[in-house]
């Protein structure tokens, strides 16, 4: 029996399925984004309104509605990311949707505003914001480039793996050392310190640590003069300190790609939530004491 011939909507699915989110069907919600920014310069260039257009006008109300309709929408990804629909919103096109409209209100909003600035509720809605937008800027990234780097760091071994692998070279350390004069087991010993993987919210964002205590140990072991029962032993541990040297480093970076990838959510998290309060403050303050 021959086989029926591949169709188009076949090979569709299939490059839609490897397709990533911000190519989601050819660029279409950044061709759509940059349509609706460009309407809303040609309204503002256009729209004879004295001195400029600005939130108190008819245009300024309408990308104020406009703005505040997206920024409701936006928020909703966190609920929308729980449910796994394909087709034309799918999560897939949700989430581009989300990347090129919510830029498309560094434009929208700036023009709303009819770039008057002060020390107010509204000025504080619009800083919101773009924390926001820069913060989701900085999350793309790190979405897009990151998780290739965290596989070729891994590989095949998981993290769990990785730290379990730790602990058995700190036991083999344990044993191993009990037999040395004690100034060469106190050496080895301190190596054995399971807080000495990551350490503080710094060392696991900029994988420095100039303190390691393993690679200590390997310094001070490398000066040591052992006797000739110890030398064997010293040898054996010392194998073990590069092993584990090797095996802390691949860790720390698997953790600090990790922390890369979630820190920018503890500060676009709270900023959106932020945002929604000022604008409903704004909005308030708009509509009913102006």
């Amino acid at each position: 029996m021959s086989r029926p011939p591949k169709t188009n909507v076949n090979r569709r699915t299939r490059n839609d399925h490897h397709e990533s989110f911000l190519r989601h069907k050819n660029f279409l919600w950044l061709k759509r984004a940059a349509g609706l920014s460009l309407i809303a310069i040609l309204g503002y260039a256009l729209i004879d309104v004295r001195p400029h257009p600005n939130g108190g006008s008819a245009y300024g109300y309408t990308l104020g509605i406009l703005c505040t309709g997206l920024i409701i929408w936006l928020m909703l990804l966190g609920l929308r990311k729980r449910a796994m629909t394909p087709g034309a919103w799918s999560l897939k096109a949700w989430v581009s949707a989300h990347v090129y409209l919510g830029l498309s209100l560094i434009v929208l909003a700036t023009l709303h505003t009819g770039f008057q600035f002060g020390w107010n509720v509204h000025t504080l809605a619009y800083v919101l914001m773009m924390i926001v937008i820069i913060t989701g800027i900085y999350g793309v990234i790190v979405y897009v480039r990151l998780p290739t780097a965290l596989g070729a760091n891994r590989g095949e071994v998981t993290q769990k793996l990785m730290v379990e692998e730790l602990v058995g070279l700190d036991r083999q350390l344990s044993i191993l050392a009990r037999p040395l004069t004690s100034d060469l087991a106190a050496i080895v010993l301190v190596s054995v310190d399971p807080k000495n993987i990551a350490g503080g919210v710094w060392r696991r964002m900029t994988n420095q640590h100039p303190n390691c205590k393993t690679r200590a140990a390997l310094d001070q072991l490398a000066r040591a003069v052992p006797s000739a029962t110890d030398a064997p032993i010293l040898a054996e541990i010392q194998t073990l300190l590069d092993r584990k040297a090797s095996v802390l480093k691949m860790v720390r970076t698997h953790i600090q790609i990790r922390s890369l990838l979630v820190a920018w959510l503890y500060i676009h998290v709270p900023a959106t939530f932020g945002l929604l309060a000022a604008l409903t403050a704004h909005v308030v303050s708009v509509f009913f004491y102006w």
